[in-house]
Formats: structure tokens, sequence, C-alpha cells
């Protein structure tokens, strides 16, 4: 068993077909069947079902995945390493951030974190925050930033930076707009425009709901803030989103923000990374700069 074939064992558990490996590893695609035999031997058991035309992990090479992965990322890293005191500190780092922290926490981080430290090229990754997650503990990101109830999270760092609350949202032509404070009875019949599911706003709305006895009537469900705020501003129903997502329409009067009835928060934008990891220095760079910068700022 060497590096190579383990990388080629990574890249083909994420293809359908030999072609598309090669094509993916720019080889002939005879040395990825060599590559992908030779390990099956070496490790004396089939890491691929024998099926032509498709690729399908068995359960020996599902169970081998994880640690095919974490050795190519730990010798890229170390390779990377090598480079930074080569070429004077440059080097890739690829953060995965859910859609709130994305849009309307990240970016001036970002700018500033480059403005300092400008032969780091930032590789964003945009998901949900469970997607996020599994990227991480798959070493396909470095780092993450997203939006998380409260908890931890076994074999991560995960350290809060800020409050995330939820807010109830509407046009400024609602009724309820006027209202300096609004009841849960107030809100019995009024049609909800919720974020898909998957989503943690949606997770923490339902478990708003659910606390508080709380059946909504959902008009419809969306699966972008923006489209939930444009929806709200026309005054199609009332929603519930992340506070940092409507400052600036709340701002300029577009939308009509209230406290969410009897909402406890339990939402925080996290900063994420792996335990026990050993990090390029651009990794550990960005981490130290996110929390001194990133802890606590308020909107």
């Amino acid at each position: 068993m060497n590096i190579q074939q383990l990388r080629v064992f990574a890249v083909a558990a994420q293809c359908r077909t030999l072609t598309e490996v090669a094509e993916e590893l720019r080889v002939k695609q005879p040395t990825i069947s060599f590559h992908l035999k030779k390990l099956e031997t070496d490790l004396g058991v089939e890491l691929f079902y024998k099926q032509p035309r498709q690729l399908r992990l068995t359960e020996a090479g599902m169970a081998m995945l994880p640690y095919a992965r974490r050795i190519t990322t730990l010798l890229d890293e170390a390779e990377q390493l090598v480079q930074e005191y080569r070429e004077g500190g440059r080097g890739t780092l690829k953060i995965g951030a859910s859609y709130t922290p994305a849009t309307y926490f990240l970016p001036p981080f970002l700018a500033d974190f480059q403005a300092i430290y400008p032969n780091v090229l930032p590789m964003l990754t945009v998901k949900k925050a469970k997607a996020i997650m599994e990227l991480l503990l798959d070493f396909e990101i470095d780092v993450a930033i997203v939006s998380l109830p409260e908890g931890q999270k076994e074999g991560l760092h995960v350290i809060p930076l800020i409050a995330d609350e939820l807010r109830l949202v509407m046009s400024p032509s609602h009724p309820l707009a006027a209202k300096e404070e609004i009841a849960l009875s107030d809100l019995r019949n009024e049609p909800f425009l919720v974020h898909e599911y998957g989503s943690t706003s949606r997770e923490l709305a339902e478990l708003w709901a659910e606390e508080n006895r709380f059946r909504w009537k959902i008009r419809m469900e969306l699966g972008a803030i923006e489209t939930i705020k444009e929806s709200v501003k026309h005054n199609m129903g009332i929603s519930i989103l992340p506070q940092r997502s409507v400052i600036r329409e709340s701002q300029l009067k577009e939308l009509i923000v209230h406290e969410l009835p009897g909402y406890v928060n339990r939402r925080h934008i996290c900063l994420v990374y792996r335990q026990d990891d050993i990090m390029a220095q651009q990794v550990r760079t960005f981490i130290d700069f996110i929390q001194h910068n990133g802890k606590g700022i308020q909107s």
C-alpha cells in the first residue's frame, strides 16, 4: 500500500466510473485499474463491487475511505507546510460556511485577513451547515464557519463566536407591523414562509414551535433567505429568519423585525475545526484571526 494507491482510491470513491477517475487524475485508465487492484491485493479485501462501468464501494471500502482521505490530506498539508517555508507563507485555505455566515458575517473578516496575509488563497465552499460539517470530518475543508444550535460535536472544536438569534419578520404593511409587542396568540392564523428542511433556521424554528405548542400555518417552503425576504416584502406571509440576515432591510424599513414570542436563543455562528489535527500554518493563522476578531462582535 502506497500513497498513490490511496489517492486513486479516495478519488475513485467519489466517481461513478474509471473513466471519470482517469480524467480527474489526468492519467490513463489502465493505470487507475492497476493501482486499485494492487491496493485490494495488499489489503486482502475487495474495496469496490465488481460491476461493469460503475464504481460502488463495498463495506470494507466504506470503512477504509476516511483513513485514505486523512492520510492523503495529512501528506498534502505536510507538502504545503514545506512549500510555505520555501515560498514565504503562500498556501490555500479551504473554508466551509453555511449560508447565513457566508453572506452576512464572513465577508469583512475575509477581506481583512487577505489584506494582512496576501499570500494565502482562501477557497470558500458554501452549503447547509450539516453538509459543511461532513466536509470537515471528511478532511475536505480545513475549517468551518457555520450557524449551529448549542452543543459540542464529537471530534471537533466548536467555538461560538456570536449569537445569531431568530426574529419574526414581516412587511411594513402587515397588520401586526405596528404592534410594539407580539404574542403567540397574534400568530395563530398567520401564514408563514419557512426555510426548507435541513437548515439550522428551520430546525430551530420547529423547536420553537414545539416548545410553545404552536401549530403554524405554512404557506410556502423556500430554499434561500433572500427569496424569503423578497416574498415577505410583498406581504405573501410572515417568516422567522436569522437576525443578521435582516439588519439592512430593518434599517431601511423594508422589513419590520420583532422579537419572536417565547423564543430562547440556542443558535450561534461558530468556528469549527478538527481536534488533534496537524494544521498548515495558514489554517492555524486563520483560526487565531477569527477567534481574536470575530468573537462577540456586535451587529
